[in-house]
This record gives structure tokens, C-alpha cells and sequence, in this order.
């Protein structure tokens, strides 16, 4: 911006000269600049008045003896998608350039572990059980599994389980890989009678040594036990499992929700509530299981203490399901049953995992949202 001043000798300005004048005769259509000019009070002979409409008193107030001048660089039209040039051509306005933005995708919540990136489908098939895992419609899958037979050199020592992460998939990984460590340590130490205590001793350490991790999220969890042909089922959270007896389905576990009269006395009575949420009995407000490893910011009220049963294995005991609340939600216990007793009870190739992948379809065929995890364990094998 250019800006020059004249001003008179005379120490004396028309009071009655107006610097906002909007008349045309003031401001110069020059392309190149715009000219403000104020005109210096003449004896009685001067008439400010004409500077504004006539256009010699224009011509005049631009002229090199006006006593007050302002020259200021003619905007661009911004308004206008046309200007005119000197000699008359009607030019456009130029379109700006494209302007390339990158765009990355926005995530909240937890990020993955590396192990469960980009993981949509998770299967196993082994002698003795098959495990078929799919996930819902969260970015990454939070469900996890563990299943290992001969323990510790021991011959028929087994364990299974399911674990159906919330609010990320560190407790459901952290439960996978240190739950049967812990629950086997204690097991080694106390008699057989004691597997019930065993096992709560195993999910309590677990949850404990998790929490001294500084991790969040939270894991629901179901697993089974076998041993000597006993088999110790245990479960914290809304994992489920359910034992197939001559082909009648018998839940071996009852879901820890805050709905449940036992479960909802036992967090009013530590000074937290439960709400209704959208048809939803929730702790807070917030988590709408009432036991489970992990959940650091309700742990006053959400214990990891499992319940355990424990039983015979018996020649009418044929498979155990182990599953998550994704496929309980859509499918029934005895359904269940049915369905994997036709792929495991009376064929000449039992196909377990071809099982339990009927299972997850057909949950997820009925509306099934939630990440869905399904194994079945054929219990001849350590009858």
C-alpha cells in the first residue's frame, strides 16, 4: 500500500470538508489505485461542496496542489466474478487452484494390539476341539482364546477358554495368555479337592497382576478346567458355558449382569447403582457386566471372583460350548446343542470347527453386531 500527504502552508483545514465522501467525483476509477482527496478552505470563493459533485472539483482535488492526498492500491473484486479493463474487455475472474487436503482416518477408542490388527476371522482345529472366531462390527476384534492339552507333561490335563474383551482388547489378550498359567500354579498346590479355590485364586491374581500393568479395558471370561476326568468350569462375566448330557442342553455357568436381583444387591450394598439405559441394566451408567477382569475405573464394583462348578465327566457328557454373549444373545443352549451334536455325535468324521462356524453364522444371520467367539470340546476324549 502507497500513501502520500500534501499539506498546505496554511495551519488552517476546512471544518466543513468531509473525508467520507462516497461521491465518485472523489474517488479516482483508476485501475491501478484509488485517490482520497480533502480540499484546503479557500477564502469565501471556495465552495467544498462542488468538490463532491462536480467533476472539475474531482480533477482539481487530485491535482499535485490539493492540500491532503491518499493514494491506496485498488482492491481486487471479491464480489464480483467479472472486472473491466482500461480499453473495455470484460475479464473473468480466474477459478483458484485445487487445493489437495490429505485425509487420515479418525479412530477413538483403544488401539489395537499388533496381534489382533486386521483380524476378522480366527480358527483352530485340533484332536479333541475346534474354536471358530468372528468379529462384529468394531474396528479390530477383542475377542480372544486360549486351549491346550498334556499340560505341564501331564497326561489329560487340559484347558479351554473364551475371553470377550470391552473397551479394547489388552484384558481379553492379558487374560489369554496368563490366566492358565495362573490357574495351573494353583492347581499344582492344592489338593483336588480344592480346584474350586484353585481356580478363584488363578482369575483373582490375574486380574490383580493386570491392573499393576496400567492397562484399560476390560475382559469377560469362561473357561474350563479338566482334570483326572473332572471338569471345573468357571465363569466372570457374560461367557457362557453350556454341556451337552445325551443331547439336553444344561448351562453350566449363570451371566454376571448387573440385571440379575444377587448381583445388583451385591454392588448397592460397595455404594454403586444400576441403572436402566436403553433397555440396558448398567453399573453406573457404564458397563453392563457385573464381574470380569480389567475395568479399572469400576473395579469398587466389578470383581473378578469367578464362579466355578465343578463335576464328572460322565460317557453322557459329549461335548462342552464354550462361547461368548454374541452368540447366546441370537441362539438358544438347546439350539446349540442341536446344531453341534449333528456335526460331532453319530458321524464317522466329527468336524468341530465346521461346527462351531455354523454356530457364529447363524447368530450373525439373526443380527448379531457383537464380536462372536464359539469352541466346542468333544469330552469322550477325556472321559
Amino acid at each position: 500500500m502507497s500513501c502520500s500527504v500534501a499539506v498546505s502552508n496554511s495551519p488552517v483545514f476546512s471544518p466543513s470538508s468531509s473525508l467520507f465522501c462516497s461521491k465518485p467525483s472523489i474517488i479516482s476509477s483508476s485501475p491501478e489505485s484509488l485517490s482520497l482527496s480533502l480540499s484546503h478552505l479557500k477564502p469565501s470563493n471556495t465552495n467544498t461542496a462542488s468538490s463532491c459533485s462536480s467533476p472539475s472539483a474531482a480533477a482539481a482535488s487530485s491535482s499535485p496542489s490539493s492540500p491532503f492526498r491518499l493514494r491506496l492500491p485498488k482492491p481486487p473484486s471479491v464480489f464480483s466474478a467479472s472486472s473491466t479493463s482500461p480499453n473495455g474487455t470484460v475479464l473473468k475472474r480466474k477459478r483458484p487452484a485445487r487445493l489437495d487436503i490429505p485425509v487420515s482416518s479418525l479412530t477413538f477408542g483403544v488401539p489395537p494390539t499388533p496381534s489382533a490388527a486386521a483380524r476378522d476371522v480366527v480358527e483352530d482345529e485340533e484332536d479333541g476341539f475346534g474354536v471358530y472366531c468372528k468379529r462384529g462390527r468394531r474396528e479390530y476384534m477383542e475377542d480372544r482364546y486360549t486351549a491346550g492339552n498334556n499340560l505341564r507333561g501331564v497326561n489329560k490335563l487340559a484347558f479351554f477358554g473364551i475371553f470377550d474383551g470391552h473397551g479394547g482388547a489388552k484384558a481379553a489378550e492379558y487374560a489369554a495368555n496368563n490366566l492358565e498359567k495362573n490357574i495351573l500354579d494353583e492347581v499344582i498346590m492344592r489338593d483336588e479337592d480344592d480346584a474350586e479355590e484353585a481356580v478363584k485364586r488363578g482369575y483373582l491374581n490375574t486380574d490383580s497382576d493386570f491392573l499393576k500393568e496400567e492397562l484399560h479395558g476390560g475382559s469377560c471370561c469362561v473357561t474350563a478346567l479338566i482334570r483326572n476326568g473332572n471338569l471345573v468350569v468357571s465363569n466372570a462375566g457374560d461367557c457362557r458355558a453350556v454341556i451337552s448330557r445325551g443331547g439336553v442342553a444344561e448351562a453350566l455357568t449363570s451371566d454376571h449382569r448387573p440385571s440379575r436381583e444377587d448381583e445388583r444387591d451385591r454392588i448397592e450394598s460397595l455404594g454403586g447403582y444400576v441403572d436402566l439405559c436403553r433397555g440396558i441394566w448398567r453399573i453406573q451408567g457404564s458397563l453392563a457386566v457385573s464381574r470380569g477382569i480389567g475395568d479399572r475405573h469400576l473395579k469398587q464394583w466389578v470383581t473378578a471372583e469367578p464362579e466355578t462348578k465343578v463335576l464328572r465327566i460322565e460317557p453322557e457328557h459329549d461335548l462342552l460350548i464354550l462361547a461368548s454373549d454374541g452368540l447366546w444373545d441370537k441362539v438358544s443352549n438347546q439350539e446349540a446343542v442341536d446344531i453341534a451334536r449333528s456335526f460331532l455325535v453319530g458321524s464317522n468324521k466329527s468336524q468341530p470347527l465346521l461346527a462351531c462356524k455354523k454356530l457364529v453364522d447363524l447368530s450373525v444371520s439373526r443380527g448379531s453386531m457383537d464380536d462372536t467367539s464359539v469352541m466346542l470340546i468333544k469330552l469322550e476324549h477325556y472321559v
